[in-house]
């Protein structure tokens, strides 16, 4: 998306109430950033590719998507700004179906496997030490 037409866009969205501000992705890539919750934003059309979809962060990280809007790549302006000012974002779509079956436990008479050894962190063994810090100090007190 070019930066004239996202700007049009946010623009359009604002007028709507939406909190839509223009992302500079890359180089000559825009998109528009809705503020969805403290933290949590809809990055809209960032990616560069054809049609309508966006990518849920939340602080940066990744937490969901909306998918592909279908028939999207022939949309005007109104019906984009239509289709975003009107996604509803649900939680549900970021974890588990409900339906999924709950893990089983082993039969009976089999033993439940052991889960090994306590994996803990290596030890650093050569630690950096700043030296900078006592340079030109010789051993007497900090000036």
């Amino acid at each position: 998306m070019d930066s004239e037409r996202a700007g049009r866009l946010v623009s359009a969205l604002r007028a709507r109430g939406v909190m839509a501000h223009l992302v500079e992705a890359g180089v000559y890539e825009f998109g528009i950033r809705v503020v969805l919750d403290e933290g949590i934003e809809a990055l809209w059309d960032v990616d560069g590719a054809s049609g309508l979809d966006a990518e849920i962060v939340s602080d940066g990280v990744l937490i969901g998507f909306v998918p592909h809007v279908s028939g999207s790549e022939s949309f005007t302006e109104e019906q984009l700004v239509e289709s975003i000012a009107t996604t509803r974002y649900s939680a549900e779509g970021l974890r588990p179906p409900s339906d999924t079956p709950a893990p089983t436990a082993p039969p009976t008479g089999e033993a439940a496997p052991s889960p090994g050894p306590a994996v803990t962190p290596p030890v650093a063994r050569y630690q950096r030490r700043a030296h900078w810090i006592r340079r030109g100090n010789k051993g007497g007190p900090l000036r």
